[in-house]
C-alpha cells in the first residue's frame, strides 16, 4: 500500500503560506530545498486542491497541465473543470474513495502537495500517513494553517530530522492515528 506523504515548508508557527497565498519569507534556496527538488522525483502521483494547483499559473503553469511531469495529477475540486485533453484528472466527489484506490495501487509514494485546507480534510479522515516539514526560521503569526481547521488530534512518531545551516529544519514525522476522528 502506497502511502500519503504530506511533504511541504512551514513557519515556525504552523503556517504554509500567507492568507493571500504567497510565500514570502520561506528560504526557496539551499541544501534544503535541493533535498526536496530530489524527493519529488521519488513519488509517482500528486494530489492537491484547487488553489494550490491554481497558484502554478502565475508562474507559467498551464490549465490542465501537469505541474510536475513525471506524476499522476488529482486535483480536488467542486468547481475546476477542463477539456477531455487535460493531463489531470479532476476529482469532484466520492474523494475519500479515489484517496483510498489511489493507496491501494503498487507504485511510488504518494506526494500531498501544497494548501492547508485539503490536509486537513485528509488528515480528519486518517489518510495521511507521514509528514515531511521543512520547518522555515520565521513566524507569519496568521495565514493559512498547516492543517486548515481541523482540530483531530493524532500521535506523530518522529522518525528523522536534520538542522541546515541556514536556519531551516526538516522533521519527518509518521501519523499515528488512534480513537475517533
Amino acid at each position: 500500500m502506497r502511502k500519503i506523504i504530506y511533504d511541504v515548508a512551514v513557519t515556525l508557527d504552523g503556517f504554509v503560506s500567507h492568507e493571500d497565498g504567497s510565500v514570502d519569507g520561506f528560504l526557496m534556496e539551499g541544501e534544503h530545498a535541493a533535498e526536496y527538488a530530489e524527493r519529488l522525483k521519488g513519488y509517482g502521483t500528486v494530489l492537491m486542491g484547487r488553489k494550490t494547483y491554481e497558484w502554478g499559473y502565475p508562474f507559467g503553469l498551464v490549465p490542465g497541465k501537469r505541474a510536475y511531469p513525471h506524476m499522476d495529477h488529482h486535483i480536488f475540486s467542486k468547481t475546476l473543470r477542463f477539456d477531455e485533453n487535460a493531463e489531470v484528472r479532476v476529482v469532484a466527489r466520492d474523494e475519500v474513495a479515489v484517496v483510498e484506490g489511489l493507496k491501494a495501487v503498487d507504485g511510488p509514494d504518494i506526494y500531498l502537495c501544497g494548501g492547508g485546507a485539503f490536509a486537513g480534510f485528509l488528515l480528519d479522515r486518517g489518510l495521511i500517513d507521514r509528514l515531511v516539514l521543512k520547518v522555515n526560521p520565521i513566524l507569519f503569526g496568521h495565514g493559512i494553517r498547516l492543517f486548515g481547521g481541523s482540530t483531530r488530534k493524532v500521535e506523530l512518531a518522529l522518525a528523522g530530522s536534520k538542522p541546515y545551516a541556514n536556519g531551516a529544519h526538516l522533521l519527518k514525522y509518521d501519523v499515528k492515528y488512534g480513537g475517533a476522528a
